[in-house]
């Protein structure tokens, strides 16, 4: 089945206010930026967002965020965008934080169909016992605080149940991708696309490059086509404007 779509802008043309999207990507590694800028483009606001981070101010996530149209963010790091922080602390933005392997597997769980999972991360702490600030009242109090989560003992030691995430739509990005949908990521652009892209009821995958089907080893495979519904090839301006996080240079003549 060919899921090829001819643009960023149809891929993304039935995505509605207030839906729920898992996103990959890690820093500024492995993000769907094309599908973002459609997104921003179509005016699509009130979004409910699982992603590990939320971009930086001017790229990535960061762009939809700036222009207030992210309702809620599911996240485990947050500390390289500013606007993020002013929303959040101002009770403009509700935010779930979750432990980053926490994180990983719940997308997991909701992608093979298991509601929820017990383990040993944030047991003691407010990520089990609650009262974790997820928004503000932009007076700085709290007005919606995380719930006491279910605990339970197994052989002697304590762990808290965590919930599995799904997602309407999934956005992600791959280094290669068929047009069935298998997709193979380059390095650490893996990250959390392959979880994402299973969350996801309707996933989209932007790819660098796009293959006919059998030109992918199937061993190599990292995320089976099962798991998408729409392919968009990306152009070489989209596929050139990576950005870098934080770029670190050594200085002239240091060993």
């Amino acid at each position: 089945m060919d899921k090829i779509v001819a643009s960023a802008a149809d891929a993304v043309a039935d995505i509605p206010d207030g839906a729920r999207l898992a996103v990959g990507g890690f820093g500024l590694c492995g993000i769907p930026s094309a599908l973002i800028a459609a997104l921003l483009a179509q005016g699509t606001t009130d979004l409910d967002v699982v992603s590990n981070n939320c971009g930086v101010d001017d790229w990535g996530l960061g762009l939809l965020l700036a222009q207030r149209r992210i309702r809620r963010m599911t996240s485990s790091y947050v500390g390289e965008n500013r606007e993020f922080e002013r929303q959040f602390l101002s009770g403009e933005l509700e935010v779930e934080l979750t432990p980053q392997g926490t994180l990983a597997e719940r997308l997991r769980a909701g992608g093979a169909g298991i509601p929820g999972f017990y383990t040993p991360a944030g047991v003691g702490t407010q990520v089990a016992e609650g009262g974790l600030p997820w928004r503000y009242d932009g007076a700085g109090g709290i007005a919606v605080a995380s719930p006491a989560k279910e605990t339970r003992e197994f052989d002697g030691r304590m762990y808290v149940l965590e919930r599995g995430i799904t997602a309407d739509f999934a956005l992600i990005r791959a280094s290669v991708a068929d047009t069935t949908g298998n997709c193979v990521f380059h390095a650490s652009t893996r990250n959390f696309n392959p979880l994402a892209a299973m969350a996801g009821r309707i996933t989209i995958v932007e790819a660098e490059q796009v293959v006919q089907p059998g030109a992918l080893d199937p061993e190599g495979i990292h995320l089976p086509g099962i798991f998408v519904q729409r392919v968009l090839a990306l152009g070489p301006d989209d596929v050139a404007g990576k950005r870098i996080e934080r770029r670190t240079v050594r200085k002239e003549g240091s060993a």
